[in-house]
């Protein structure tokens, strides 16, 4: 091996990200499974179970999880604002630690994608702007139509901030290593990012400038609470989960990147191409979102091994997050390293269910015996 190719980063090798050690650059990508406890949100001994059998990756970022009820917008899915949740998800941490991995807690609201009977007195959700989304999603009798959103007041938004705020405290108390706020694949954040959802005339409308306005308030308090170094963002430049669009996302995310980098934070965690699609979905130079941030890249969507070590040994990105070969895979960072085969996932048990599924999916050593 000569002194070049032994200098190049590699995948499998130990990475600083921001105040974080991670024993490797693979990071479990956040996947909604819709199995926390019914009628509290709070994380379970299956969760735990979970989350604990993949603690082999450099970093875990947890599923979304709903900053209040008014931010819910899927059946089962767990929060981050009651005691009973902080509960469940300590014990979530300390299984993950216990076993050597480090592990943080994606924070979520999902605004407009949501349906009335998940929100507080069935009331209509909220977004930037009264507009319907063109999507569905998940409630007890299975996939729906989002419901109309109501349009928040200029004087609600601080209000969502402080529950994003309270949510990080729950978080930091219930042991996480940081936070990653949802700032992508159509939810609050990223509809008010996009002139196709955000049609305010106020401070947080308008200008790109004023879109990200939001995005960038929710960013520093919660930096407040857990320290820069322990936060992150992810975004979906081109995207269209959940109706997301905009007229000009290469201008709209090389701001948002370049006043994300101003705020100090750890990293940024970018889903390149379209969710389930194409990588190359629509034209994005993704490296210019690179050049304009100094902490961490973290890459997602459509990667297999070979692109993974190739795009870290060639310093397209510091990390590579991997969702969907996570779920039918436990030890999936030990596999990748000896190129080992993958478990298939069964798709028919993603959303809701038991442990089939979700935990009695084979590690290595079991398939071995």
């Amino acid at each position: 091996m000569s002194d070049a190719t032994a200098a190049k980063p590699s995948l499998f090798a130990p990475f600083r990200l921001g105040d974080i050690e991670m024993r490797n650059r693979i990071v479990m990508a956040p996947l909604t499974r819709n199995r926390a406890s019914r009628g509290s949100d709070a994380p379970n001994a299956l969760n735990v179970e979970y989350y604990r059998q993949r603690a082999g990756a450099g970093l875990i970022i947890t599923e979304g999880t709903q900053v209040s009820r008014q931010g819910q917008g899927y059946v089962w899915t767990p929060g981050m604002y009651s005691q009973a949740q902080q509960a469940g998800w300590k014990a979530v941490t300390d299984a993950v630690h216990e076993a050597g991995g480090k592990i943080i807690a994606q924070l979520w609201h999902v605004g407009r994608v949501s349906h009335v009977s998940l929100q507080p007195a069935q009331q209509p959700p909220v977004a930037p702007s009264a507009l319907q989304a063109k999507t569905k999603t998940y409630i007890e009798s299975g996939f729906t139509e989002v419901s109309t959103p109501r349009e928040l007041a200029a004087e609600e938004i601080p209000a969502i901030i402080a529950e994003f705020v309270a949510a990080a405290e729950i978080a930091k108390a219930a042991g996480f290593d940081g936070v990653e706020l949802h700032g992508a694949h159509g939810y609050l954040i990223d509809q008010f990012l996009r002139d196709d959802s955000n049609k305010r005339g106020d401070a947080y409308g308008g200008s790109i400038e004023n879109r990200v306005r939001f995005a960038i308030e929710v960013v520093e308090a919660v930096a407040a609470v857990f320290g820069k170094g322990r936060v992150g963002i992810r975004i979906s430049p081109v995207s269209p989960a959940n109706d997301a669009r905009d007229s000009d996302p290469q201008a709209l995310f090389e701001h948002l990147v370049t006043r994300l980098d101003e705020t100090g934070i750890a990293f940024i965690h970018v889903v390149e191409g379209a969710t389930r699609e194409a990588r190359d979905y629509l034209p994005f130079d993704y490296a210019a979102l690179r050049r304009r941030f100094k902490g961490a890249y973290i890459a997602n969507n459509g990667f297999d091994r070979a692109l993974a070590i190739e795009t870290v040994a060639e310093d397209r990105a510091d990390a590579v997050a991997f969702g969907r070969l996570y779920i039918a895979n436990p030890d999936l960072a030990e596999r990748l390293e000896r190129n080992a085969p993958l478990n298939t996932p069964d798709v028919a048990t993603f959303y809701g269910g038991d442990a089939r599924g979700y935990t009695d999916y084979p590690a290595l050593d079991e398939r071995a015996a």
